[in-house]
């Protein structure tokens, strides 16, 4: 590369290091259009303190001729067994608990190929430290992102891509309008439902912002999760208590604009609730709960509705709900997208052939799975598992 266009690496291994830049890194997410919640340290470093355990941060900043910050890799290293090897993952940091989508190269404008090519030789001057490097849930328009891929195409190196489905609301600029694009049987069951409930409670919708209710309101989003899972046979995910301590931090981190938790009460007993948080006009639907007692009253699904209703009302022009695809997420006008995955290692290095293997085993299941007969195929099943 140039040196008179070359990016200066700097790598951060802790949280001091990356409170000593947070200044610069909100800097930097102020002019990048693609930023989200996912990118900020008040996302990252709540999740690096519940999920990071004995992973080792490898943020990297890159700065500048005049040593302001062009963009940021913020990656971390983990060790793991696959395929009976030993192996040395970069990774996106947030990537690994399954609460982070939308995960990214914040950059400048105008320096997404050269952050490309200096993150590519990082890499490969640090060969030594990793095998192979794992980008989960970015956009699928990341525009590093696809640079880097295209990049890493040309030298070479061993890459298999996925994608992992995804949806979010265009919201219009009115409720009205918003209701003119549902069908007319979701619109007639959003007015009947609402009106139900309220004839037969008293009933309150309520956004907590405050930092003292927040406690309560979280308590109840983990108890009515647990109940909706527990009649499933499954314990749901907000049993974790990395997860528990995690919300906690990230809601005290955004109450108040930024903090979207929701509640819904009956004779003032709460039944149903939705966690999530605002980044400019969009708004990330992370997890909900509601109460299978009252099932019947559609309290979740209530509750939905009113929450876009005000959302819209206070100029929110999305509604995210991530990863999913699922009809409780496309009846209410959710477009279908999904998040870009990739994988990849140096040619002919330790992560280069246990890499081949993952991915050409994974075909070759996928053939199988489309072309043996039904029979066969349970059959092999049973074999690999007994």
């Amino acid at each position: 590369m140039d040196a008179e266009r070359r990016l200066r690496a700097e790598v951060y291994h802790s949280i001091q290091d990356l409170e000593r830049v947070r200044p610069e890194w909100e800097s930097l997410l102020a002019q990048f259009p693609s930023s989200t919640t996912f990118s900020t340290l008040t996302w990252l470093i709540p999740w690096w303190r519940a999920f990071g355990g004995d992973d080792r941060l490898q943020v990297i900043g890159f700065r500048d001729r005049a040593g302001s910050l062009a963009g940021l890799a913020p990656l971390s290293l983990t060790s793991s067994c696959d395929l009976w090897f030993q192996l040395r993952w970069l990774r996106f940091m947030g990537d690994g608990s399954q609460d982070s989508d939308n995960l990214d190269f914040p950059v400048r404008r105008g320096f997404e190929a050269l952050l490309s090519l200096s993150l590519l030789e990082w890499l490969e001057k640090h060969r030594q430290d990793w095998d192979i490097c794992r980008l989960s849930r970015l956009p699928a328009a990341s525009l590093v992102g696809n640079r880097l891929l295209a990049d890493i195409r040309a030298l070479g190196w061993s890459v298999f891509i996925s994608r992992h489905p995804c949806s979010a609301i265009e919201l219009p600029e009115s409720w009205e309008l918003y209701l003119k694009r549902l069908s007319s049987k979701e619109r007639g069951k959003i007015g009947l439902r609402t009106r139900r409930l309220e004839k037969r409670y008293r009933v309150e919708i309520r956004k907590c912002s405050e930092a003292g209710e927040l406690d309560a309101a979280l308590e109840a989003l983990f108890e009515l999760h647990r109940k909706h899972w527990q009649l499933r046979g499954l314990p749901g995910t907000l049993h974790v208590p990395a997860r528990r301590q995690f919300y906690h931090e990230l809601a005290l981190q955004l109450a108040g604009a930024a903090l979207e938790l929701w509640t819904l009460k009956l004779e003032g007993r709460i039944v149903a609730t939705q966690f999530g948080f605002r980044h400019r006009d969009v708004v990330f639907s992370l997890q909900e709960g509601f109460d299978p007692e009252f099932s019947s009253d559609s309290v979740g699904y209530v509750l939905r509705a009113q929450v876009l209703k005000r959302l819209i009302a206070a100029g929110v022009r999305r509604y995210d709900f991530l990863g999913g695809t699922d009809e409780s997420k496309t009846r209410w006008g959710a477009v279908v997208g999904s998040y870009l995955n990739f994988d990849f290692a140096r040619p002919f290095s330790r992560g280069s052939l246990p890499l081949r293997l993952k991915y050409k085993g994974a075909e070759c299941k996928a053939w199988l799975r489309n072309h043996l007969p039904e029979t066969a195929w349970s059959t092999l099943k049973a074999l690999r598992q007994g």
